[in-house]
C-alpha cells in the first residue's frame, strides 16, 4: 500500500513569494553594486555579491519548486520533486564560494583600504535592510515545511541583519574617518554567510545522497512500528527525501495473524505517519513471516 500527497497550495504560495523575492533582490544588487564602486566601499561590493548569490539561490528554488509540480511519468516515477534538493544544494556551495571571495577582498583592503564614502554606505545599506526584511517575511511561513525555502530564507534574514551591520560601519567612518572598520566588516559578513551556507550544504548532501531527513527521527519511527497491534518483526526500513518538503518510507511488517480488515490497518497507519512524523509517501509490505524475504536472498 502506499499514498502520494503533494502540498500543491504551499507550492503556489512559495513560487509567488520566490518570484517577489527575486525581482526585490535583483533590483537591489544592481544598487548597491554601482554604489559600492561609486563610493569605494568593499562592505557594498561584498554584499552585493552575496546578495547575487541569494538571487541565484532564489531562481534556482523558484525553478525547482516550478519543476516539483510536475506529475510522475514513465521516465521519472516520482515526479522532479528531487529538483528542490539539488537547488538548496547549488545555493549553499554558491554561497561558500562567494564568502571565500569577500573573505580574499577583504583581506586585500584591509592591507591598504581606500576612501569610503560614509553616508553613501548608510543610505544603501538601510535599503538593503528594507528589501531583506520584506522578502525573508514572505517566506516565513513556507519555510517552516521546506528546507530550500528554510534555506532562502535564513540568508533574507541574515541579510537583514548584516545590512544593519554595514550602516553602522559607514556611521563609524563619518564619526572616526577609520577606513579599516569596511574591509574588517566584510570579514565579518563572510563568516556570517559561510557559517549557515556549511550547514545548509550538508543538510542538502543529506538529502541528495538519500539519507534520513533530520526532521525524521529513525528510532522513534521504528519504536512505533514495533508497537503496531499484531506485528513482530519489521525489516528494511527505509526513509528518505522525495523534496525538500516530502519525505518518503518503505517497510516491511511481519504480521503471522494480519487484521481482518487490511485497508483500515493500512489507512491508518499512513495517517499516523503522516501526523506524527510528516512522511506522506508510505510503502508497507506486510507479511507473515512463513518465508524468507525474496530481497534478503
Amino acid at each position: 500500500m502506499h499514498e502520494h500527497h503533494a502540498p500543491e497550495e504551499l507550492i503556489d504560495h512559495a513560487g509567488r513569494a520566490l518570484g517577489i523575492g527575486i525581482a526585490l533582490n535583483l533590483g537591489f544588487v544592481v544598487l548597491e553594486a554601482v554604489a559600492g564602486i561609486l563610493g569605494q566601499s568593499m562592505a557594498l561590493l561584498a554584499d552585493a555579491a552575496h546578495n547575487l548569490g541569494d538571487v541565484l539561490g532564489l531562481v534556482l528554488a523558484w525553478g525547482a519548486n516550478r519543476l516539483s509540480r510536475r506529475l510522475a511519468d514513465r521516465q521519472f516515477s516520482y515526479g522532479l520533486g528531487s529538483s528542490t534538493m539539488l537547488a538548496a544544494l547549488v545555493n549553499a556551495i554558491t554561497l561558500i564560494l562567494f564568502s571565500l571571495w569577500i573573505l580574499w577582498e577583504a583581506g586585500m583592503r584591509l592591507l591598504d583600504p581606500p576612501a569610503v564614502d560614509g553616508l553613501l554606505v548608510i543610505g544603501v545599506a538601510l535599503a538593503g535592510v528594507l528589501v531583506n526584511t520584506a522578502t525573508a517575511w514572505l517566506l516565513v511561513a513556507q519555510q517552516k515545511h521546506d528546507l530550500n525555502l528554510r534555506g532562502a530564507f535564513l540568508h533574507m534574514a541574515a541579510d537583514a541583519a548584516v545590512s544593519v551591520a554595514v550602516a553602522l560601519s559607514g556611521l563609524l567612518i563619518l564619526l572616526t574617518g577609520l577606513t579599516w572598520v569596511d574591509p574588517a566588516l566584510s570579514i565579518v559578513v563572510s563568516l556570517v554567510i559561510l557559517i549557515p551556507a556549511l550547514g545548509l550544504a550538508r543538510q542538502s548532501l543529506q538529502l541528495v545522497l538519500h539519507g534520513v531527513p533530520e526532521a525524521v527521527d529513525l528510532d522513534e519511527v521504528e519504536r512505533h512500528l514495533a508497537a503496531l497491534p499484531g506485528v513482530t518483526d519489521h525489516h528494511h526500513l527505509h526513509v528518505w527525501a522525495l523534496s525538500t518538503r516530502e519525505t518518503a518510507l518503505s517497510v516491511h511488517l511481519v504480521m503471522p495473524d494480519p487484521p481482518d480488515d487490511g485497508d483500515r490497518f493500512l489507512h491508518d497507519l499512513q495517517e499516523t505517519l503522516r501526523q506524527r512524523f510528516d512522511i506522506r509517501h508510505a510503502t508497507v509490505q506486510i507479511e507473515r513471516g512463513t518465508c524468507p524475504c525474496p530481497i534478503d536472498d
